[in-house]
């Protein structure tokens, strides 16, 4: 019942939020005769504050249209490379009509972007993806909203997101490509990847694992202590619902979006309150850069998707309760996962100093896992300064993570 009363609240609210999109308009907009009533500026802010807590927020578009390098602009084109029911495999296709300049975008490095299904869209990688396209030619993960995949494709397991990983991988052709899992992809990629190479099947030239749980127990956060303390019958009867018509979805067990936001939002409701504060005051004082700047950042925040329950529930055990990867323990369709059958593959784990979603070393754990790369080919980067989102996204994934990949994915790119 949970999930339907939240739809019935979000129809109820709609209204009004149209209604508040409207005023603020009215007594904010150039050429308005309201503009001039005493009290217009506070009364317009506080009606875009009101939108926009209760409008409903959908998946924002990735909008790369160009990338510019060393001053010449490039146009890319999205396109999708693979479909699979709970996922889409993106390109960004970089395009120019110069010789010289198609043979140059020809040589670079192949990088897929295994993006998080953990509550947020492939979108969150924007920038990730945009930096990466000066020098490199990009694909990406889009998970697709569980909430939109007809209950009758069935469900989605974790082993589910490896034999995904896998099939990418191979559709890409894994001897010329370069990985980045970012958090939560992290374990199913490596565990993927440990699969392929125990099998006998080629691997990507280089792995790149950015602040991802694949050893909880080391240095534990409060995301970690809840998996720990809170049993699973609880994550069963709380956090799981059945999405309601009229979605595709409709009956699929799902851990629903608007959950996973509160959750997000609790961990640090101080920061929040005080982010839409200062958003009200930047529009009543008229600085619309930093209100544009606050529109933009919620516009991906507030935009959540739903994960299957199963892929979900099977994260928590597997992950965060037992820790099976890097106990030794981990059978996925009856093959045991051992990233130390990993030989021909560069690793690099990179972790923010300030991380407070996956904790110092709970990364850099797959350097020991991984005792079959030689230790000429593992690197490890420590982001002086960073939170989570931070060695992905901003000036220092920019300035000093960037430049760190790209040299790694040139010294490997040659076997």
């Amino acid at each position: 019942m949970l999930y339907q009363m939240h739809e019935i609240g979000r129809a109820w609210l709609a209204p009004m939020t149209y209604w508040a999109d409207a005023m603020s308009k009215a007594f904010g907009a150039q050429g308005s005769w309201l503009r001039g009533m005493p009290g217009a500026p506070q009364l317009s802010a506080g009606y875009e504050l009101f939108y926009r807590l209760g409008k409903d927020y959908e998946k924002p578009a990735f909008d790369i249209k160009e990338i510019d390098v060393d001053g010449r602009a490039y146009p890319v084109v999205e396109r999708e490379s693979l479909r699979k029911p709970f996922c889409r495999l993106l390109h960004f296709k970089r395009y120019t009509d110069d010789a010289q300049g198609v043979a140059a975008l020809a040589d670079d490095p192949k990088v897929l972007v295994v993006a998080p299904l953990s509550g947020h869209h492939a979108t969150l990688l924007r920038d990730t993806v945009r930096t990466l396209l000066r020098d490199h030619d990009v694909y990406i993960t889009d998970w697709v909203d569980a909430r939109m995949v007809p209950a009758a494709e069935g469900p989605f397991h974790l082993d589910d997101y490896i034999a995904y990983v896998e099939e990418f991988i191979r559709h890409l052709g894994a001897a010329d490509l370069h990985v980045i899992s970012v958090c939560q992809p992290t374990v199913p990629v490596l565990a993927a990847v440990s699969l392929m190479a125990a099998r006998g099947e080629a691997t990507p030239r280089s792995l790149v694992m950015m602040g991802g749980p694949i050893d909880t127990r080391e240095n534990p956060t409060q995301v970690n202590d809840l998996a720990v303390h809170k049993p699973m019958w609880w994550f069963e009867s709380q956090l799981i619902h059945p999405v309601p018509p009229p979605y595709p979805g409709a009956g699929r067990l799902v851990y629903p979006g608007f959950l996973q936001h509160m959750g997000f939002v609790a961990m640090n409701p101080e920061r929040h309150f005080q982010s839409h504060w200062d958003f009200y005051e930047n529009l009543v004082q008229g600085d619309l850069e930093d209100a544009e700047s606050h529109r933009r950042f919620y516009d991906e925040y507030n935009a959540v998707l739903d994960m299957p329950a199963e892929y979900y529930l099977d994260t928590v055990r597997i992950v965060f309760k037992e820790h099976l990867l890097p106990r030794g323990e981990w059978d996925v369709r009856g093959q045991r996962v051992d990233p130390s059958k990993i030989r021909d593959t560069a690793l690099m784990t990179v972790e923010g100093e300030l991380d407070d979603i996956s904790g110092r070393g709970q990364t850099r754990a797959a350097m020991k896992l991984c005792s079959g790369i030689p230790s000429s080919n593992v690197e490890h980067l420590v982001v002086e300064g960073a939170g989570h989102y931070g060695i992905f996204s901003g000036r220092r994934w920019r300035t000093q993570v960037y430049p760190k990949l790209r040299d790694f994915f040139a010294a490997h790119s040659k076997r």
